[in-house]
């Protein structure tokens, strides 16, 4: 059949009729359909005069396609006004069109009062359509969201066990943060420890164990300690094979096992109560593990580091002398946070049946190069004060003479005192070192705080000028470095301040028991530097 066919046979017919390709341009149409709709004509678009609704017209225009007998569906084209009118239209494919491309044949039929109930039914048709999609989408919106919620709620507890392995510088720290923390990264019930202590802290001594800085919290695997965790698995240190109960393979154990290993060395092992059916992911475990490995290889060596330090430390300070009528002690204290050795020192100098000396210093930095020149300044301030011991300022002023001809470019601060025990009268002199703490009988307190000269190696020709004060019997002398008052975040005249009130509660204490109270007033407070205390209390009538 030809166009000029098409058009005789439905030309008399009523309502409108047309043909459009699957593309939706139209190859002709009837006369009802030119006179009810003008717009419909031969070579205009049905997608432009639709309204709008493109993929519609396109899933409709598909479905007729595809049949031979005629399909209902609606359509709403667009006047020259730009009114909308709606038809129901009915459609199929035209098998007797032979042009180049498949033809759709349409007929219309204008929705009018009459046809209420088909536009009725396909309404309801559309709204149970569009309910189905939000039902649809509502489900998997809340699927994306109990996803992401636990995806989160994971990622939150992985960032905690990182975060406080990572700030976990000691063995005990490390293991409490796996206690703290792993659990609920790894989705179990507990874990467990059990570590190569010889081989996560070399020892230094007999009397060195690791023990005793971790506590009884995990299993020492080197002294024969039974597993905190009874043995279920019998295959290699894997998280599949050791994955397997004591009925055999295939059946899921409730403690799932792996080795600690960092550098080479194996460490010990993490044991998992996972307390279910199905373990954690072999992936996400392995890897905690291995973290958990390189925070226990971390820690250990900085415990060596550290307890190292502070032998080295402790063999360069003096063994002090037992004096009549004086109670001495010292204390040293490295810092929260260091591995290397200090400068600080301290020293008691006997020059005569009369006069005591006493010293404290601070060398500049941290290491062994400051060690070194804090043990070389205390040497050669033994020989100064056998030669100017009984004057303060003369001492400082050859101190600085020697840091300056041997160790140039370095910084020091001291304090040096000289006691005069028939009088109790004390000479001091400062060279920008804190100011000592004379406490008295009652608790109450006072600083030294006059006498103060740049720090030893910093200026030519300083006059390190002196001062005095006289100590009654009962009263305490406390000389201390920058560590026992520095704090971070806070001002020094803060630290300062907080000495002189725990002074109030220190009478009646000897000088061992005083030293005590104050290098340890604070012992959850970070300590950036290390430091030095020395204390010397009068105990007679004079001193």
């Amino acid at each position: 059949m030809s166009l000029d066919l098409f058009r005789a046979i439905t030309k008399l017919l009523p309502h409108p009729v047309l043909l459009a390709t699957a593309d939706g341009r139209i190859l002709a149409v009837n006369t009802a359909a030119r006179r009810l709709v003008p717009e419909l004509r031969a070579g205009a678009d049905l997608f432009a005069l639709a309204d709008g609704n493109a993929d519609g017209l396109r899933g409709h225009l598909g479905h007729w396609l595809r049949s031979g007998d005629p399909l209902p569906g609606s359509l709403k084209i667009k006047d020259s006004r730009g009114e909308l009118i709606p038809f129901r239209c009915h459609g199929a494919r035209a098998t007797w069109w032979t042009g180049p491309e498949p033809a759709i044949q349409l007929h219309l039929t204008r929705l009018d009062h009459t046809d209420q109930f088909v536009a009725l039914s396909q309404q309801v048709l559309a709204l149970n359509k569009e309910m189905a999609f939000r039902r649809a989408a509502e489900a998997e919106r809340e699927h994306l969201l109990v996803a992401e919620q636990t995806g989160r709620i994971r990622l939150n507890h992985l960032y905690r066990l990182t975060a406080a392995l990572a700030a976990a510088a000691t063995p005990a720290a490390v293991v409490q943060a796996v206690h703290d923390t792993a659990p609920a990264a790894l989705g179990a019930r507990s874990v467990g420890l059990a570590l190569h202590s010889e081989r996560l802290v070399p020892s230094l001594g007999p009397a060195d164990s690791l023990r005793a800085a971790a506590g009884d919290s995990w299993t020492d695997l080197d002294h024969g300690n039974t597993p905190a965790v009874p043995e279920q698995g019998t295959g290699p240190d894997t998280a599949t094979d050791r994955a397997h109960g004591p009925d055999g393979p295939g059946v899921p154990g409730r403690f799932l096992r792996l080795p600690l290993e960092a550098d080479g060395l194996s460490l010990g092992e993490l044991t998992v109560d996972h307390a279910g059916d199905h373990p954690p992911e072999e992936a996400h475990v392995t890897a905690i593990a291995q973290q958990i490995a390189q925070a226990l290889r971390r820690a250990g060596l900085y415990e060596h580091e550290h307890r190292l330090a502070e032998r080295l430390q402790r063999s360069l300070l003096p063994v002090l002398p037992v004096i009549d009528g004086l109670d001495v002690a010292g204390r040293y204290a490295p810092g929260s946070d260091l591995v290397d050795v200090g400068g600080d020192w301290y020293d008691v100098h006997v020059l005569d049946g009369d006069h005591i000396g006493l010293t404290i210093g601070d060398v500049a930095g941290h290491g062994l190069s400051e060690a070194t020149a804090m043990g070389q300044i205390s040497a050669a301030l033994r020989g100064i004060v056998l030669r100017h011991g009984r004057r303060p300022g003369a001492v400082l002023a050859e101190l600085d003479h020697f840091l300056r001809a041997y160790h140039p470019g370095r910084m020091a601060t001291a304090c040096y005192l000289v006691l005069h025990r028939p009088s109790g009268t004390v000479h001091y002199a400062r060279a920008g070192h804190l100011p000592p703490l004379l406490i008295h009988a009652d608790g109450s307190s006072s600083y030294l705080d006059r006498a103060l000269a740049p720090p030893l190696g910093m200026v030519n020709d300083v006059a390190y000028t002196e001062s005095e004060t006289r100590v009654r019997a009962g009263e305490t002398l406390l000389l201390f470095t920058d560590g026992l008052v520095e704090r971070r975040g806070e001002i020094l005249d803060t630290g300062l301040e907080r000495l002189t009130g725990l002074a109030r509660r220190t009478a009646g204490l000897s000088a061992d028991e005083l030293c005590e109270v104050f290098l340890h007033h604070q012992p959850s407070a970070d300590k950036p530097d290390d430091c030095a205390l020395l204390a010397l209390r009068t105990t007679g009538p004079e001193a």
